[in-house]
């Protein structure tokens, strides 16, 4: 197998995992800054720039060396950047993976981009603005209302000081900006969906520039490694612009053969591609490589499945936060030092909450092997604004993300958060129906999680938030049949809520607790939990108490537990903000692998059902 370039470059990881190249450079470090509190500068001559920024780090966080955690409308940056060696013809690309709000670039002082989203990257072709100079200057303008709520903002507070459970701001760039260049034409996209049930592999390529081009003149190969082992070596001509196959694998038939090929949180085995565009001549003209995996994930009339086996999820909230450095990671070990922790706590899979998550988190889940709920940020507004602006960014997260074979539910909704008034307005249900099917054309291969908590309207996953504290009468609500579930729920109603609007249940549909817990241990009389612990062994007691109980409902296919660590105020997690475990994590992992035993009254066959390959 030939080389492939390194992902780890330095403090972050490479931006964009799934299509790498062997040479980018990172633009983060020392920006100039200046804030803009009444964004009343529009034009990059009416700004004095008057302090440094370090860039990816949010102006609200204390790594970036502002610190400024006020109410302000917009913020401006500005570098100088070298222009890398290239030849004739290739373009220079500016990558910018995330700045929130509104993003307007300069180039040299000509306005080369506009872009609406804070969560997904956007990408600038520079290569006419910086001309034959050896370097150029770029100019940021982040418009950011943080009192706007049609906005998808996830946990970002509109109030001064973060309250409840939502947390401080994020403003202007914090992700990486970085630079490449390509030759033209070269490969813009990859798309990899796996289709285990005929082992099967879509690959959908778009290559940029091949407009003049007739079909027969650019051809995009294809070298597919499992395990070291060359599994597919093919040519195929690029029409239109793009390549759309289904590379057929061969089946190996016998189960050790085939489990050694498919991913998953216990074996994650990953596909590695090198994937070329060769001109007519045969030549190289770009070069680029990715990873894709067998893995299939679904809902099986009451069950989960994962890669044809019933499959029991154990999950924790994961809000992606950090103290310094607010929702950047401080650094790549950090975000695997994340997933390491969660796995040794026993958990194989994460919700990560109200927030679309840096790519490198997603590459360190698919490489170590966790399994990932991606949720939307909410907006908090019901508007014709609003509604436009989170589809479309639903959409770009969609795209960016689709690859990921860690990612095995998308979540457009939480608890109602946006949509309020559910069970009375139609068009707010319709709005959840709508982007639940239109996520399901765009994905046939992973469940849609409608509207995580309760209010289902449409779903393929029951997601159910209770914060009990009691584990016994847990165990007395969800020890029903399922038929019994949904009119016992209209009496309990965790949250206040009803579980389903407008039928929203449509017959067996696995249940998951995605939302439990919320224990909190902390000496700080200012933070908040769901209930409280005083000392780390009655912490361990209780979690162990409530999911031993959750680990036995037959109803359920899964839980969430909140959360992983203390973000800000919230002090209900396993771990402290700064990660030290409050329970030593050995034993934290006990309680939430703990084995089961099958209900009273129930046959054993059950209880090999809710089992997941990796349990006893």
């Amino acid at each position: 197998m030939p080389p492939v370039p390194a992902l780890e470059q330095g403090a972050r990881g490479y931006p964009r995992p799934m299509l790498r190249r062997e040479a980018w450079w990172s633009l983060d470090g020392e920006w100039e800054f200046m804030l803009d509190p009444d964004a009343e500068r529009r034009e990059p001559q009416e700004v004095s720039f008057d302090s440094v920024i370090l860039v990816p780090f949010a102006p609200e966080t204390k790594k970036s060396g502002i610190g400024d955690m006020g109410l302000y409308r917009a913020c401006w940056y500005r570098r100088e950047a070298t222009v890398p060696t290239h030849k004739p013809g290739d373009r220079l690309l500016l990558h910018f993976q995330a700045v929130d709000y509104q993003a307007t670039v300069w180039i040299n002082g000509t306005l080369a981009a506009r872009h609406e989203g804070g969560y997904t990257p956007f990408s600038i072709d520079i290569t006419s603005l910086v001309g034959k100079g050896a370097s150029y200057v770029i100019v940021v303008r982040a418009f950011d209302d943080p009192l706007d709520l049609t906005k998808p903002r996830g946990k970002q507070d509109w109030q001064l000081n973060p309250h409840s459970i939502w947390y401080p701001r994020t403003t202007g760039i914090w992700q990486t900006v970085w630079q490449e260049v390509v030759p033209q034409p070269h490969i813009q996209t990859l798309r990899w969906m796996p289709f285990l049930d005929r082992w099967e592999l879509a690959l959908t390529a778009h290559v940029n520039g091949a407009d003049g081009f007739t079909p027969d003149e650019l051809t995009l190969a294809l070298k597919l490694y499992g395990r070291g082992v060359l599994l597919v070596d093919d040519r195929y001509s690029v029409a239109a612009s793009e390549v759309h196959r289904r590379l057929s694998l061969s089946d190996p038939g016998i189960d050790d053969f085939r489990n050694e090929l498919l991913w998953s949180p216990e074996s994650p085995t990953l596909l590695d591609a090198e994937i070329s565009l060769l001109d007519r001549s045969g030549a190289v003209v770009d070069r680029v490589w990715s990873y894709a995996a067998l893995r299939s994930f679904s809902a099986d009339g009451d069950r989960l499945v994962l890669n044809g086996r019933p499959y029991f999820l154990r999950m924790v909230l994961d809000q992606g936060y950090w103290p310094d450095t607010g929702s950047t990671p401080p650094d790549d070990q950090a975000i695997r030092r994340d997933i390491e922790l969660t796995k040794a706590m026993g958990f194989n899979g994460v919700r990560k909450h109200q927030k679309i998550e840096d790519p490198g988190y997603l590459y360190w889940a698919d490489r170590l092997g966790l399994l990932v709920w991606e949720e939307m940020p909410s907006a908090y507004r019901f508007t014709e604004i609003s509604v436009a602006r989170l589809t479309q960014q639903w959409l770009k997260v969609m795209e960016r993300d689709i690859s990921h074979p860690c990612i095995v539910a998308w979540v457009p909704f939480n608890e109602s958060w946006g949509v309020p008034n559910l069970p009375d307005i139609p068009s707010q249900r319709h709005y959840v129906q709508a982007l639940y099917y239109l996520t399901k054309t765009l994905d046939p291969t992973r469940p849609v999680v409608g509207n995580d908590g309760w209010e289902n309207v449409t779903t393929d996953i029951i997601g159910i938030h209770d914060y009990d504290e009691s584990p016994a009468r847990m165990k007395a609500r969800y020890a029903v049949p399922m038929a019994e579930l949904s009119s016992l729920l209209k009496w309990e109603r965790p949250g206040g809520r009803n579980l389903a609007v407008g039928g929203g249940l449509a017959g067996e549909q696995p249940v998951v607790l995605s939302e439990i817990g919320g224990i909190a241990l902390s000496p700080d009389p200012k933070t908040w939990g769901y209930s409280a612990a005083r000392t780390g062994d009655e912490l361990e007691q209780r979690y162990a108490a409530l999911l031993e109980v959750v680990r036995n409902l037959p109803m359920l296919s899964g839980f969430c537990y909140t959360q992983l660590a203390d973000t800000y105020q919230e002090a209900n997690g396993l771990l402290y903000a700064d990660r030290t475990p409050k329970v030593p994590v050995d034993r934290i992992a006990r309680a939430t692998r703990v084995v089961q035993r099958p209900a009273l009254g129930e046959p054993t066959l059950l209880n090999e059902r809710l089992r997941g390959p990796d349990e006893p």
